[in-house]
């Protein structure tokens, strides 16, 4: 037999969704540094009330958006499977960077902010850390087996590379995102995955 929640639990949720939601939007509008409670809870459209039944401040906040960020990431670097140097090895890839364009679609400013050092909070900064480590040591074990000398140099430049390429498939228009992502790789896997090491 289903369950469902009382309407006050939903609508608690409901808000919550609204203010994690709304910081998600003042954050890419104004950056983590000038991004306010009062802005978070004005895109809401709740009171200054609700906003603190659900988080503490805004630090708060964006913690619980990295956590889901963090959560995301780690789900899609555990699924990913074995990238071969042939066709199938191509399109394991394929899939997992069009997870990646998911995620970072959802959570881009999270992921800026990580990359850009922006957080002066530890918790939020090991987050970042550990979201990165976790897929650079999934890569490196991967690209190991065709370029086993410089495999961890060629993932920090391809984690590097696949973040500033997904930012401008979200952020701008490419063209068919399809096309794009294929593109991408057939990229990424020649270059890093395929063949032996130049």
């Amino acid at each position: 037999m289903a369950t469902t929640q009382p309407p006050q639990r939903q609508q608690g949720a409901a808000t919550r969704t609204k203010l994690l939601q709304a910081g998600m939007q003042v954050l890419a509008e104004r950056g983590y540094h000038a991004a306010r409670v009062d802005d978070v809870v004005s895109v809401a459209q709740v009171s200054h009330g609700s906003f603190y039944l659900y988080f503490a401040n805004k630090e708060a906040l964006v913690l619980e958006l990295a956590r889901g960020c963090a959560d995301e990431l780690g789900a899609m670097t555990k699924a990913l499977g074995d990238i071969s140097a042939d066709a199938a090895g191509r399109q394991a890839l394929r899939e997992w960077l069009t997870e990646f364009v998911s995620i970072y679609r959802s959570y881009g400013v999270v992921v800026r902010a990580w990359v850009e050092n922006q957080f002066n909070n530890p918790e939020l900064t090991q987050l970042g850390l550990d979201s990165f480590a976790s897929i650079a040591e999934s890569l490196t074990e991967r690209m190991s087996r065709s370029h086993p000398e410089d495999g961890l140099l060629r993932v920090v430049a391809l984690v590097s590379m696949m973040e500033r390429f997904t930012s401008l498939i979200v952020n701008q228009d490419l063209g068919d995102e399809g096309l794009v992502l294929d593109t991408a790789a057939t990229v990424i896997h020649r270059g890093f995955f395929a063949g032996v090491p130049a």
